[in-house]
């Protein structure tokens, strides 16, 4: 457990340092590009992610899983099969998206060089991917807490600088905020995979012993599959959902430019400030997943039972002070990006979304561990579906708008959390109270 706790704490530190970053980013961001601009940059950022998950394919989930799970002698073999899949996959992948990705409508509008940029994500990301999830099957949480860190701090560092001695014209400028995107994700590649270098350099002067070629494959692929499809329906959704929202405004009445920058105030601005303290949610996700797993393997349900119990306080401590705040301090915390009381009302209106989402992350990884992949896909897909009626009946109404918006969100948030809340209980034989065994389901 010491281990554990450990991981959490430098995953924290890092997070938190990051998501200072990220806010010194976003305040750049919205000096530099104004309300549309950032409103466009946050519409096009959904896409980018759906192209990140796509080439990770889910390996830090199954390779962490998968290391935490085995022996020490077993784990050069897992990344030798690992690294064959993700090259493998990685050119697929680069074939596919230089044939689809400049033909897809959700570029124009930006700088032709945006979508090349994205492509060159692929490889980047790929690669990462097989040596942060070795890092977190080890619970070498450090190595993954200054990785986070950096991708922050590099993208502040050159969007500093290119912003501070040059100007551009909006165009460029939001190809310029891409692009520091696309930078740091490199300078976490070149920092990540030296490691696992010299690691696996380390593993090789090692006794080891051999997993059948399929077996490990298939336990790969097992989690990879049903997870990449989880993510991959979040994000298409989350692609989807900028222009749903804009166009549910747009048939309220608004005209398209007021609705873009509504929905900047709302992601660049509210979900910003409101998704700080998630970096929490994301430390604990990070740690719990090989956790999760390698304590369900060994069939342990009363450790797995206290770790919910700790996890659960541990999110009510710092999540319901954290709203209280928001809500109280909303006015002057959202002055910090634009004078707007819009934007103050977003962030106090969306407490529960915030709230109930710090509480899905960590549940999310007790799923995945658990092996209920397919639970939380069903559970994503029934807040989606719920969320998006929503928006489409209420956003779409001139009395509603963005209030309508803001109901489907938080209807979404609590509805996923509840959902993952029973089925964890169920699994592990605790009541919804945490109180009283009930028969197992193993």
């Amino acid at each position: 457990m010491s281990i554990y706790y450990k991981g959490i704490f430098f995953l924290a530190v890092s997070a938190f340092l990051g998501e200072g970053v990220e806010f010194v980013l976003n305040l750049i961001l919205a000096k530099e590009l104004g309300k549309h601009g950032l409103g466009l940059y946050m519409s096009i950022l959904p896409t980018i992610y759906l192209i990140v998950l796509l080439s990770s394919f889910e390996l830090p989930v199954s390779i962490s899983k998968f290391i935490a799970e085995k022996e020490e002698r077993f784990h050069r073999n897992i990344l030798y099969h690992a690294v064959v899949i993700t090259i493998i996959f990685t050119s697929i992948l680069l074939l596919l998206a230089a044939a689809i990705i400049p033909l897809i409508p959700v570029f124009q509008g930006y700088h032709p060089y945006t979508k090349w940029l994205v492509i060159i994500l692929i490889p980047v990301i790929s690669f990462t991917s097989v040596s942060r999830g070795y890092f977190m099957g080890r619970h070498q949480m450090g190595k993954i807490a200054v990785a986070n860190f950096l991708r922050k701090s590099s993208q502040l560092i050159l969007m500093f600088l290119l912003f501070r001695f040059f100007d551009f014209n909006t165009e460029t400028a939001l190809l310029i905020a891409i692009a520091t995107f696309i930078g740091s994700e490199v300078a976490v590649f070149l920092y990540l995979v030296y490691l696992f270098i010299i690691q696996f350099q380390h593993l090789k002067r090692l006794p080891f012993s051999n997993l059948n070629r399929k077996a490990v494959r298939k336990n790969l692929m097992s989690v990879s599959v049903p997870t990449t499809a989880l993510r991959l329906f979040s994000a298409l959704t989350g692609a989807v959902q900028p222009f749903l929202i804009k166009a549910a405004l747009v048939r309220s009445g608004l005209s398209e430019t007021i609705a873009t920058e509504q929905f900047g105030m709302l992601m660049g601005v509210a979900v910003t400030i409101g998704f700080f303290p998630a970096f929490i949610a994301h430390s604990l996700m990070t740690v719990l997943i090989p956790a999760v797993s390698k304590t369900y393997s060994q069939g342990r349900f009363g450790s797995l039972q206290k770790m919910l119990s700790q996890v659960m306080k541990l999110t009510f401590l710092y999540g319901v002070p954290a709203v209280v705040i928001f809500y109280v301090l909303a006015g002057r915390l959202t002055s910090i990006f634009f004078d707007s009381s819009t934007a103050a009302f977003y962030l106090q209106a969306l407490w529960p979304f915030f709230l109930f989402h710090f509480f899905v992350m960590p549940m999310q990884a007790f799923l995945i561990g658990m092996g209920l992949i397919k639970d939380t896909f069903i559970h994503s897909i029934w807040s989606t579906i719920v969320s998006f009626a929503i928006i489409i009946v209420l956003a779409s109404s001139p009395e509603w708008r963005m209030e309508g918006v803001i109901i489907a969100m938080n209807t979404s948030s609590v509805l996923l959390a509840l959902m993952h809340y029973l089925s964890i209980c169920k699994k592990i034989g605790v009541s919804i109270f945490m109180k009283g065994i009930i028969p197992k389901n193993h």
